[in-house]
């Protein structure tokens, strides 16, 4: 499979530890080796060495002490340290004791946390690695985007459908369960296929709850564990001001990856039309601005703004510095800058912006309404929001 150089920069100086997560497949490992060629690696998805380091933590620093100084000026990389929470504290004393450096890469910190692992005080920086975003594609191919998804396997392989429905089945749940994240399996299964179909929409918990057979309060959990194990972001409604007409408290989910997300709701596209179309559309540009967000470490917080009529802005960046709006159409009527303009009138964004599939761009009264190609360039190279 073709290596595609990542986005993602991670930039140590001497003496400085990392954390990397990502869910599975999102190419941790093959970048951590083409940047780090010449790091140990220590990959504890191999089940001898998982049974070895989970039994005697100590055996890691035993066998570090006894390496060539040369190979440990480079930092050593712990992939999956998630299995092993115990072998931090080893880390750590290598780090304060020998001044050694690490880069400790996993799909999810929620086993450690829970465990309450040693995560190092704020001695390891945070790196976050997502899937294929459209800067690092030569051409971009929306329909195989939005079928596909981003996860660099399913994105390049030809058998991708066979992926997704394994990737769905095989990590997303078993994972779950086999992480001890959750004991209930059947309510979890149910509960997975539930979100699927309230993906992208404002999340009424009871009523999922109801499809589950459990209580409000454990569906929460739920959607916890998947944004703790970055299967998903929660993303808030905008509510700088208080308004009676705004809706201020349901949030809305959105899984990591629109491909898995279609094979979850059993959704294939065939034309860039129609409503299923116009959610994978608005997911897939969800997935850029989040991804843009942590790979130029900006923080700034992604909202959406909705009234109880009904009119809705999808995302809000920067406590309103930006309101964008996502259209999964060629053409863009009067009718569909309503909510923009209201919008508009109600907090005054630096940019208001309708992302769609138009041919030209073009400016309608304070409204810039923008190919997604356009737009797509214009947020990686820092002209949106920066």
């Amino acid at each position: 499979m073709q290596y595609i150089k990542r986005i993602l920069n991670i930039d140590l100086p001497p003496g400085q530890s990392a954390f990397l997560w990502g869910p599975r497949k999102t190419g941790k490992s093959t970048y951590l080796k083409n940047r780090f060629p010449h790091s140990l690696v220590y990959d504890f998805l191999q089940t001898d060495l998982f049974l070895e380091y989970s039994k005697r933590p100590s055996l890691l620093r035993e066998r570090l002490l006894a390496k060539n100084e040369d190979i440990l000026n480079y930092p050593v990389i712990l992939d999956e340290v998630q299995k092993i929470p115990q072998i931090l504290d080893e880390v750590h004393w290598l780090i304060e004791n020998r001044g050694l450096s690490f880069i400790l890469c996993g799909s999810s910190a929620r086993k450690l946390k829970r465990g309450k692992a040693n995560l190092l005080g704020g001695r390891a920086w945070r790196y976050e690695m997502f899937p294929f975003i459209s800067a690092e594609l030569e051409e971009l191919d929306l329909l195989r985007v939005l079928n596909r998804g981003m996860i660099p396997a399913h994105y390049l392989l030809k058998g991708y459908s066979k992926a997704l429905r394994a990737y769905t089945q095989d990590y997303l749940k078993e994972e779950v369960f086999a992480e001890g994240l959750t004991r209930n399996i059947p309510a979890f299964s149910r509960f997975f296929d539930a979100m699927g179909y309230s993906h992208g929409e404002l999340t009424n918990y009871s009523n999922i709850a109801r499809d589950c057979g459990v209580d409000s309060k454990t569906v929460k959990e739920y959607y916890q564990i998947l944004v703790d194990t970055l299967l998903g972001t929660m993303i808030e409604p905008f509510k700088r001001r208080q308004s009676r007409q705004v809706i201020s408290r349901a949030p809305k989910f959105y899984l990591f990856d629109v491909g898995i997300a279609g094979i979850i709701t059993k959704r294939h596209l065939v034309n860039k039309k129609g409503e299923l179309f116009g959610k994978a559309f608005e997911h897939f540009i969800f997935m850029e601005i989040a991804a843009y967000n942590s790979y130029n470490e900006l923080d700034y917080p992604i909202n959406f703004w909705r009234t109880k009529s009904g009119m809705e802005v999808d995302f809000v960046l920067g406590g309103s510095e930006v309101a964008i709006e996502v259209k999964g159409t060629a053409r863009i009527e009067k009718r569909d800058l309503r909510p923009l303009t209201a919008f508009i009138e109600e907090y005054s964004p630096r940019e208001a912006i309708v992302v769609c599939n138009e041919r030209e761009e073009r400016i309608h009264g304070q409204i810039r309404v923008m190919p997604y190609q356009n737009f797509l360039r214009d947020l990686w190279t820092g002209k949106i929001i920066h």
